[in-house]
C-alpha cells in the first residue's frame, strides 16, 4: 500500500481524549497532518481545541458517542487517508469480562466495518494493541522468555473462560486485547479482496512518560481505581520490601509509542504486520522503586 505522508492528508484518531491517542493526535499535527479527533461529545472535545489552538482547523472533532454501536464511524471515516485506532479500555478494575472485551472487540470491528463500507480514500488502519495480546505471566518465570510477533495470548483467553469475573483484571484485559486483534485480522483477511487498505498492530508495553498536564488531567486520570499508573504506583511506592517486588515489568515511552503509530503510516513495509514497541529487557519492581524520587509533595484526595 502507498504510504501515507502528511501533505494534505487526514488521519481519523480514535480514543484522541485518552493517554496515548492524545500523544497520537500531538505527533501527527507537529508532523504535518489534518487531525479528526473522535471524542463522545463536543464538550469533551473543548479542551483539545485549546490546547491546539495553535494548529487551527487542521484538527478536527467528530462525536461518536458509542464506539460498539454498528455504524458508529460511518461518518468520521469518510474523506480520511488512515486511521489511528486507540480506543479501548484502559482499567484493570472493571469485574465482568465482558466490559473488557465487548467495547474492545466490537468497537475494533465497528471502525474497521465503516472504513469497508465508506473509506473510500483510506490507505492503511493502525491498531493500538499491547504486549499482553501476546504474551502474559501469571506465575514467576524460570527462565527468560523472548517474546516476538508470532505470538498470541491464548493463555488469557483460557483464563477468563475459566474463572471468569474471579479472574484477575490484568488477565481480563489481555483477553479482550487478544480477542479485538484476533478479530481485526481476521477481518483483514476475510475483506482483503474487497478493500484498498492494509492493516497495522502496535503492541506497546507498559506506557510511562510525559503528559500534557493542562489536556489530560481533568481529575479523572491517575487516582481512577485499575488505572495502568496507579496499578503500578501502588505497587512501588508503599515501601513494600523487595521480597514482594518479584514481578517484572517491560517499559516504553509514551513519545516513543506514537511516533511508532505515525511512523507504521509513513513506512510502506509496515502493512499487515505486528509490532512490539518496548525497552528489550524488563526491569524488576524493587529497581523501579530505587530510581524512582521521594515525593516532593502529597496530593490529598
Amino acid at each position: 500500500m502507498p504510504v501515507v505522508k502528511p501533505q494534505g492528508t487526514r488521519v481519523l484518531v480514535t480514543g484522541a481524549n485518552g493517554y496515548i491517542g492524545m500523544w497520537v493526535v500531538r505527533t501527527l499535527l507537529e508532523q504535518g497532518y489534518v487531525v479528526r479527533a473522535v471524542v463522545r461529545s463536543l464538550e469533551r472535545g473543548k479542551h483539545m481545541k485549546a490546547y491546539f489552538n495553535s494548529y487551527g482547523d487542521k484538527l478536527e472533532l467528530s462525536v461518536v458517542e458509542d464506539i460498539t454501536k454498528d455504524g458508529a464511524f460511518d461518518e468520521a471515516v469518510k474523506d480520511v487517508d488512515a486511521i489511528e485506532h486507540t480506543a479501548s479500555p484502559s482499567t484493570f478494575a472493571l469485574e465482568d469480562p465482558n466490559a473488557y472485551i465487548t467495547p474492545a472487540v466490537h468497537g475494533t470491528l465497528s471502525i474497521l466495518e465503516s472504513a469497508r463500507k465508506f473509506g473510500n480514500k483510506v490507505k492503511r488502519i493502525v491498531i493500538t494493541s499491547s504486549v499482553l495480546a501476546m504474551y502474559i505471566t501469571t506465575t514467576p518465570v524460570k527462565a527468560t522468555v523472548i517474546v516476538d510477533e508470532s505470538f498470541w495470548n491464548e493463555k488469557a483467553i483460557e483464563l477468563v473462560k475459566e474463572k471468569g469475573k474471579e479472574e484477575e483484571g490484568i488477565v481480563k484485559y489481555s483477553a479482550s486485547k487478544t480477542l479485538a486483534e484476533k478479530a481485526a485480522w481476521k477481518f483483514r483477511e476475510k475483506h482483503k479482496n474487497e478493500i484498498q487498505w492494509d492493516l497495522v498492530t502496535i503492541h506497546p508495553s507498559f506506557v510511562l512518560g510525559g503528559f500534557n498536564v493542562s489536556l489530560l488531567f481533568k481529575k479523572r486520570s491517575f487516582q481512577r481505581p485499575g488505572c495502568f499508573f496507579a496499578r503500578f504506583w501502588n505497587m512501588i511506592a508503599k515501601n513494600k520490601p523487595d521480597s514482594e517486588l518479584k514481578d517484572t515489568l517491560n517499559f516504553v515511552d509514551v513519545r516513543d509509542t506514537a511516533a511508532a503509530h505515525v511512523a507504521a503510516l509513513r513506512k510502506e513495509k509496515a502493512g499487515d504486520e505486528r509490532f512490539i514497541v518496548s525497552t528489550g529487557k524488563g526491569m524488576h519492581l524493587a529497581e523501579n522503586s530505587y530510581v524512582l524520587p521521594k515525593p516532593a509533595f502529597v496530593v490529598q484526595n
